[in-house]
């Protein structure tokens, strides 16, 4: 019987190749759509899940209140001295590890010089929490001693070339400390929240040069420390986070919090799954950039869709081409066959396609991944489909979907009637509401939801590109390192300034592209005595070069002036903090007193309002104090900027021989805010143009064979006098009517589902009127063009051969 079956489909396919070929390449592309955004669905899902502790792990992270209930901040990281008290308070917890992330530290072993952005302290247990092979050395005892280290085979090779890097030195900060390489470990895996590539022993923060013993132990101001919990399995984040407001005011108060402080008020702590951390976590000041859940079911939605489409096109393409099978079937029941068994016949023939459909996916998977990869800057692999318990699911795939698109065909072309079909009385159902009509509707109902979306991702990034922030990003470099040179920066700034291609140059503990975290606490004048503000004030401690350096605008007052002594306790605010705080005009907030901090002092000048952060964030109230520390930062003209950039370095060179020069552009840094969201607008563009063509494919062949079933009638009109455009009017309205219906629900749920979209951002474009019309338009031409060339091809036909028959 199967083999029956199986001789059955495969002569069908033979006789109606053309029908059989659009079937099965519509189903290979879906398919092949649904295995890439498979494997990065499997990717995202996957982070940090190499563990073998990965379910028992969690991380400590804090919210800071603004007022009661009023989140300000949420830190992914802690204070140094929280770690310690709740391994104490917490008896049932197995283990305790800490890591800080070094910034960009600089390295150096005999003449090679380098700055390291993934430099981490940390604890001497790392390795029993991240489950990352030790090459050399042993990694229990690696990071017990102080001024060890361990590195990744890639940086050892960087440094030590061929030689053996164990029980070498490399030296930090040019010739401060030197650390002892006491172990190799293998990089982490890409699916991993953090890609240490140095690991430094956690107790050389003890030195008090480079932190202080007394400071780790009793610091709960300083949230700078990662800080990961291991409980026993089964030990939830709801036992675990119930413990810890009591936690806090008795540990607080201990280390030196006022003893009737309910800090828990003001301040909580929070425990994250690890495996959690990557797509659900978006806090301030992650160890790098984290995925979305919301994309991954936005992809999957998109796979979906697309599969869908296809298995719409084989169920409108078998019922349509019912009549060419009609005789056959009639045939079958005439010598026996029941229902059931044509019925097992037609769903077998769609799985058989849909299995031949997946074969070539794969095939085509494979080829289109690095590509993939190359795009979207992941490090997809065919691999994770092939775990037994994906490969399983996706081997019974062919049979779900070749039921979902034969079902139908299969009901519908065994209900015929014998004696109908071979007395030739039987019709294809062409009515008003048939079920085929209804399948093209949600085909291009999705198609215009793919659409809309698609135009309004690239709007939004447009609109990223070309926002003014407010200030000049363009020719702006940040030196990296420069606080080592201490009193001699003056020096370097002067013989910098001397350059007539170098315009400007200022210091700041944070530069715009970063997040604004850093908050004192503020204090205002108000009826004679000084009011706490209900509202986060955030702070920058810049020099007098930063407001020029950026191009900032002041909408009053002015900027500071090393020439005037007073000016360290003077601030500069933005237009934000003046109408929060309720100074009305920005001129009648100059002179305001204010309290920041341990400073008392006056407002000198408003800066006009900027983009310090990106436009995910709206602007916040902020506060500009005086302290010329931080990042260096240089605006330079647009005129020969390679040599500017060698003329920076030779001086750098002069006064910081042992610390690499390294800069970055403050354009791309910006760039690098938004590069995720125009990789997953590309991606997204592609998938959808992918679900258009299988929409299009379809219609094609729909078309087609609806108007091969029309060669008499369109004769018989051409022979009447009906002109080409006038029979191409005739072919097409029906399918450009089914269009227009699509487009009602296709508008409807693309509008809401984008303006959600576009919450994420706190400064966005709107949903313009043109973006709807566009993408209606833009559907009728396509099912026009797909149809038309079908239309055409009948209308220039000559009408004595379609009439000879007759």
């Amino acid at each position: 019987m199967i083999k029956n079956y199986l001789r059955s489909a495969f002569r069908n396919i033979k006789r109606h190749p053309f029908i059989s070929f659009i079937n099965i390449f519509g189903l290979t592309i879906g398919l092949t759509c649904c295995l890439l955004i498979l494997t990065y669905v499997i990717n995202e899902k996957s982070y940090d899940r190499y563990d073998k502790n990965a379910d028992n792990i969690y991380r400590v992270t804090r919210i800071f209140y603004s007022a009661p209930n009023v989140e300000s901040l949420h830190l992914s990281s802690i204070a140094p001295a929280f770690g310690p008290g709740l391994k104490l308070a917490f008896s049932d917890m197995k283990e305790m590890t800490r890591t800080l992330p070094g910034g960009v530290t600089s390295f150096r072993y005999k003449e090679k010089m380098f700055n390291e952005r993934n430099a981490f302290f940390a604890d001497e247990n790392f390795f029993d929490f991240f489950t990352v092979p030790v090459l050399k050395g042993d990694g229990r005892k690696a990071l017990t001693e102080p001024y060890a280290a361990m590195l990744t085979p890639d940086i050892a090779k960087k440094y030590f070339g061929d030689e053996d890097p164990m029980n070498k030195q490399i030296i930090l900060d040019g010739n401060k400390h030197a650390f002892t390489v006491k172990g190799i470990y293998n990089p982490f895996p890409f699916n991993s929240h953090m890609h240490p590539d140095i690991l430094v022993s956690f107790s050389t923060l003890n030195d008090s040069t480079i932190y202080g013993q007394k400071q780790l132990a009793t610091s709960y101001g300083n949230n700078a420390f990662y800080t990961y919990l291991m409980f026993p399995k089964g030990y939830t984040t709801e036992r675990i986070e119930a413990r810890f407001p009591d936690f806090l005011d008795k540990y607080c108060a201990a280390l030196g919090a006022p003893p009737k402080l309910k800090v828990h008020n003001t301040t909580k702590l929070t425990a994250q799954k690890l495996t959690d951390i990557h797509l659900t976590s978006h806090l301030d000041d992650e160890i790098e950039h984290n995925g979305s859940s919301r994309l991954v079911y936005v992809f999957s939605a998109i796979a979906l869709f697309i599969l869908l489409i296809a298995c719409i096109n084989y169920m409108n393409l078998s019922t349509a081409r019912s009549a060419l099978r009609a005789r056959e079937i009639g045939i079958r029941k005439v010598v026996g066959a029941q229902r059931r068994e044509i019925i097992t016949q037609f769903l077998s023939e769609s799985v058989i396609v849909t299995y031949v459909s997946l074969l070539l996916a794969f095939g085509i998977t494979v080829l289109v991944l690095p590509a993939v990869n190359n795009m979207s800057g992941l490090q997809l692999s065919i691999g994770s489909l092939l775990k037994w318990y994906f490969l399983i699911p996706i081997l019974l795939l062919p049979c779900v979907v070749g039921l979902i698109s034969g079902v139908y065909p299969a009901l519908f072309m065994s209900s015929f009637i014998p004696v109908k079909v071979l007395k030739g009385l039987f019709k294809v159902q062409t009515s008003t509401f048939s079920f085929r009509k209804v399948l093209v509707v949600l085909q291009f109902s999705i198609s215009i939801i793919l659409i809309v979306a698609t135009s309004v991702v690239f709007k939004q990034l447009k609109f990223i590109q070309d926002k003014d922030l407010g200030f000049n990003k363009e020719h702006v470099l940040t030196l990296v390192g420069a606080g080592a040179m201490g009193a001699k920066f003056e020096s370097f700034r002067n013989e910098l300034l001397q350059n007539q291609n170098i315009e400007a140059m200022g210091r700041s503990s944070r530069i715009p592209s970063g997040r604004l975290l850093d908050d004192q606490g503020a204090s205002v004048l108000e009826g004679g005595t000084f009011q706490p503000l209900k509202v986060d004030l955030k702070q920058v401690a810049v020099d007098d070069g930063f407001v020029p350096t950026f191009g900032i605008r002041m909408a009053a007052g002015r900027n500071f002036s090393r020439g005037i002594k007073t000016d360290s306790n003077k601030f500069i605010v933005n237009e934000t903090t003046v109408k929060i705080l309720g100074w009305g005009t920005p001129e009648k907030a100059i002179n305001k007193e204010i309290t920041y901090g341990n400073v008392r002092g006056n407002v000198i000048g408003v800066m006009k309002d900027f983009h310090f952060e990106d436009l995910h964030q709206p602007i916040i109230p902020m506060i500009l104090i005086w302290q010329p520390v931080g990042r260096v930062s240089v605006k330079i003209s647009g005129h020969n900027v390679p040599a500017t950039v060698d003329f920076i370095q030779d001086k750098w060179k002069h006064y910081l021989p042992e610390t690499p020069f390294d800069f970055t552009f403050l354009d791309q840094k910006f760039d690098q805010l938004y590069r995720s969201e125009q990789q997953q607008g590309t991606l997204f563009t592609i998938f959808a143009c992918i679900a258009i063509f299988i929409a299009c494919l379809g219609l094609f062949g729909l078309s087609a064979f609806t108007i091969s079933q029309r060669v008499k009638e369109i004769g018989v009109r051409k022979v009447l006098g009906a002109s080409v455009p006038q029979i191409v009017q005739e072919l097409s309205k029906e399918f450009l009517l089914l269009v227009l219906i699509a487009a009602v629900p296709g508008l409807v749920v693309a509008g809401v589902l984008m303006n959600k979209w576009l919450q994420d951002f706190a400064t966005r474009t709107d949903l313009s009127w043109w973006i709807f019309a566009l993408a209606v338009i833009v559907s009728g031409l396509i099912a026009f063009g797909t149809v038309s060339y079908q239309s055409v091809k009948a209308a220039l036909a000559n009408p004595v051969k379609s009439l000879r028959s007759e």
